[in-house]
């Protein structure tokens, strides 16, 4: 029997899953053919739980989340399927059969789109920063996990896919002050992030704009839940609709 492991940084990703609150840095099980590891955001943290997913069973591995645009056509809330995962030597590989099952059960409405992802090891917070790296990878999108994940799936010869959607686009990005406000499961500090806001360092406009698009994400994160959950290893009782 095929189990799914799934890697989520942050809770507001996995919540497109589950209501369940989920241990921090630890499996979850969702039935019988699915985990969750919520790991919080970089590549160390991907890769321990995707390696924990695995040694707890899983026997395909998937990336699930957030990302940001490379290329100006994706806006917030388009969907991601990457072929393949830049990484500086050769790519990485996605399950391209698992991708095209997926796709296949999603509604027409979405934009879906294809080709690289890229990794980096820091949020990019500028839009010269997003452009530099889309001109050196010809990657659509970015994030931060998928590449960890997807070579712990390379090594041990498991099936690996990542499911990511735009949350900021490539014009736009979060601030880089608001990154000491943030915990590491991606939830926000108000103790860091009030003075912030108090001194004016970072606008309410701004956060209100990142809410929204974050909002629009999360809403096609969990479309693909609610019409390829199967796909991930998740029964419809264990949906989160």
């Amino acid at each position: 029997m095929r189990i799914v492991g799934i890697v989520a940084a942050m809770r507001v990703e996995a919540r497109c899953i589950t209501s369940l609150r989920l241990p921090f840095n630890g499996s979850t099980r969702l039935g019988e053919s699915a985990a969750i590891w919520l790991c919080g955001m970089g590549e160390e943290a991907a890769r321990g739980a995707a390696e924990g997913l695995r040694a707890g069973g899983a026997t395909a591995l998937m990336s699930f989340g957030l990302a940001g645009a490379l290329d100006s056509r994706l806006r917030p809330g388009s969907l991601v399927l990457p072929e393949s995962i830049y990484n500086t030597d050769h790519p990485l590989p996605v399950d391209l059969g698992w991708r095209g099952r997926l796709r296949h059960l999603l509604p027409a409405h979405l934009r879906v789109a294809d080709g690289m992802l890229a990794t980096s090891k820091h949020v990019l917070t500028s839009a010269n920063a997003k452009r530099e790296l889309f001109h050196a990878t010809g990657a659509c999108a970015v994030d931060m996990e998928s590449g960890a994940v997807a070579e712990v799936a390379a090594r041990a010869g498991l099936p690996f896919l990542a499911v990511r959607v735009i949350s900021d686009p490539a014009e736009f990005s979060p601030p880089s002050l608001l990154i000491n406000a943030v915990r590491p499961d991606g939830s926000a500090d108000l103790a860091r992030l009030l003075p912030l806001l108090l001194r004016r360092s970072v606008t309410f406009g701004t956060l209100l704009r990142l809410a929204v698009d974050s909002r629009a994400a999360c809403s096609t994160l969990a479309t693909v839940v609610r019409y390829a959950g199967m796909e991930m290893g998740i029964v419809p009782n264990n949906l989160r609709i």
